[in-house]
């Protein structure tokens, strides 16, 4: 396994805190060799820009999986020691499990017991959305109620977890 990374890292924050950017220097300086999986899916032409610039970002070093739905199946696969991944971000795989009408609860259930097994470094990325108002919608409700209870279940096997605003970490965890 890599010197510095820990076994499961959560790196948590508002949209444009800076927290995949952080994610990326944290695997960066540790291996020439990272595996990026991308859980985003390019709906229109916003999600392609953002998708180009995070892409454009990372530069070389990095190999990348999409991987909207089978997020644990591709880490069980792709794992090892020798080289981290990074998965950006959780809050998207949650939206994609639900708009494509998954099994959330089983979903959640499969990721948290592959996580002890995992043969390498992950380190997971996620937005933040419970600090605001209460979405006045029932999607958005619930998309914020499933968020958060990832969250707090990759955060309680997590052994380092990290808030970033403002492009500044915060250091929850670990």
């Amino acid at each position: 396994m890599t010197a510095g990374l820990r076994p499961v890292t959560l790196v948590l924050g508002g949209a444009r805190s800076g927290k995949s950017a952080f994610a990326e220097h944290m695997l960066e300086a540790e291996a020439s060799s990272r595996l990026y999986l991308a859980t985003g899916q390019a709906w229109d032409d916003e999600m392609r820009v953002r998708i180009e610039a995070h892409q454009d970002r990372r530069g070389k070093g990095w190999e990348t999986i999409e991987t909207p739905i089978d997020l644990t199946g591709t880490l069980e696969a792709r794992a090892r020691p020798d080289r981290p991944v990074l998965v950006d971000c959780l809050s998207l795989w949650v939206t994609n499990l639900m708009l494509g009408d998954h099994d959330i609860d089983a979903a959640f259930a499969n990721l948290a017991k592959a996580l002890p097994g995992l043969t390498g470094p992950v380190v997971f990325v996620s937005n933040e959305v419970g600090l605001g108002i209460v979405p006045d919608n029932a999607m958005a409700r619930t998309f914020r109620d499933h968020a958060g209870r990832l969250h707090q279940t990759i955060a309680s096997l997590a052994d380092e977890v990290y808030f970033v605003a403002a492009g500044l970490p915060l250091k929850m965890k670990g």
